[in-house]
């Protein structure tokens, strides 16, 4: 057994897609990141099993803050023939520390993710702090999870289903007040129906509908006002209801760090970047908000409900923002589906960009040329997608982003 152990251990296990970046001197084990035969012998003491082999990592995503950490999440896939599903398995550097991984469902910075994923203990948990649930069994699904950031799981059982959002517990009490705040618009919400402040969950009330980007890949979006009027009403939604402020500088900044980091010192991409940034740049220092907005509006936050009402899912940046800023962030996820992201047949991203568009800006009578500065700081921010969750034409989907932002500032 040792010596399977010891082969194991210095197995030869691809990291797909193959990919490299600049090197961090603050952080040495980076490029390790994507070396397989370090990620499996690091890794690991996280499988009960140690001497099962992985067929290959693949990366769901990657975040780097230059000069500080970085973390990584990948899918293990196992041999066709165990009829295993892949593993998630994470890994976090932090300059002067050594690399931690973890397992999902453990996360040190979601402390109530492990108890929520798994059925018995979930069942614990909604008795405990949502409402008695019959003895009967739960189903749970992962929907969506960020490792050291937030979660996203179905709990389900009979006809009863609740989403249950998990998150470090310091920003419990934000997604309250935002559940709130999103409450005085004109969209379908769910209700908070439970939380757990200890352990960072958020229970709340499963809505039925369709997601709005599978109805775009499916030609079949909602009329843009639907989304209009929801948004008008939450936009004039009184003062008394802000929260926290939407942070613009800070999100911009990450982004420049981020590119500057990965497009290197003499890159052609990084020379796209930095034509766009001189005009975005004073956008960013001079912006203010200016009302209650939702401040992350895309397709993926909305459903289509069966009477052609729209509801909101999503809300978690709801406070203080801008109303343009939320249109300019639709438009940059349709144009960059159009353009870079989506290969449906029947995606309408470009088509219905130029709708909602034309539609917004015939009733609120916005200038042109503000709301496309809007729209090029947050393609600017989404063209991150690329790097954070990359594949071996990275740079090029970066460069297309990029010029996607050059061509909306003209």
């Amino acid at each position: 057994m040792t010596d399977l152990l010891q082969g194991s251990a210095f197995a030869d296990v691809p990291v797909v897609p193959r990919v490299e970046f600049p090197v961090d001197p603050a952080l040495p084990d980076l490029a390790k990141l994507f070396n397989g035969s370090w990620v499996w012998q690091a890794s690991r003491s996280q499988f009960a099993d140690a001497d099962r082999i992985p067929c290959q990592f693949r990366v769901r995503q990657f975040s780097h803050t230059p000069g500080r950490s970085a973390t990584i999440s990948y899918f293990a896939d196992w041999a066709p023939e165990e009829f295993q599903s892949p593993d998630i398995l994470s890994c976090r550097i932090e300059a002067g520390t050594p690399p931690a991984f973890s397992r999902y469902p453990r996360d040190q910075f979601l402390p109530g993710l492990e108890q929520a994923a798994y059925p018995d203990s979930a069942l614990s948990l909604l008795n405990e702090h949502v409402f008695a649930f019959p003895r009967r069994k739960l189903r749970v699904n992962m929907i969506r999870y960020r490792p050291g950031n937030r979660a996203v799981l179905r709990h389900r059982s009979g006809k009863i289903g609740l989403y249950v959002r998990l998150m470090r517990p310091s920003r419990v009490e934000g997604l309250l007040k935002a559940a709130e705040i999103i409450g005085h618009s004109g969209f379908a919400v769910p209700r908070t129906v439970g939380y757990w402040r200890q352990g960072g969950a958020v229970w709340m009330s499963e809505i039925p509908g369709r997601n709005v980007r599978r109805l775009m890949r499916r030609a079949k979006p909602p009329d843009p006002d639907a989304i209009l009027d929801g948004l008008e009403s939450l936009w004039s939604a009184s003062r008394h209801a802000e929260g926290r402020a939407f942070d613009l500088r800070g999100a911009y900044r990450r982004a420049k760090r981020t590119f500057g980091h990965a497009l290197g010192k003499y890159d052609d991409v990084r020379q796209v970047c930095e034509n766009v940034s001189r005009t975005l740049d004073p956008f960013v220092r001079t912006w203010q908000p200016s009302t209650i907005a939702h401040n992350d509006l895309y397709d993926d936050q909305m459903l289509l409900l069966p009477d052609g009402r729209v509801a909101i899912v999503d809300f978690e940046e709801a406070g203080p923002g801008d109303p343009m800023l939320d249109i300019g962030n639709f438009l940059a996820h349709l144009k960059w589906a159009a353009h870079v992201s989506s290969s449906a047949k029947k995606d309408v991203s470009g088509p219905y960009y130029h709708r909602l568009r034309d539609a917004a800006l015939d009733r609120l009578k916005w200038n042109q040329s503000d709301l496309d500065m809007r729209e090029a700081v947050c393609l600017f921010r989404i063209t991150t997608n690329a790097i954070r969750r990359p594949d071996q034409n990275w740079r090029h989907r970066t460069l297309k982003g990029l010029s996607l932002v050059a061509n909306t500032l003209k």
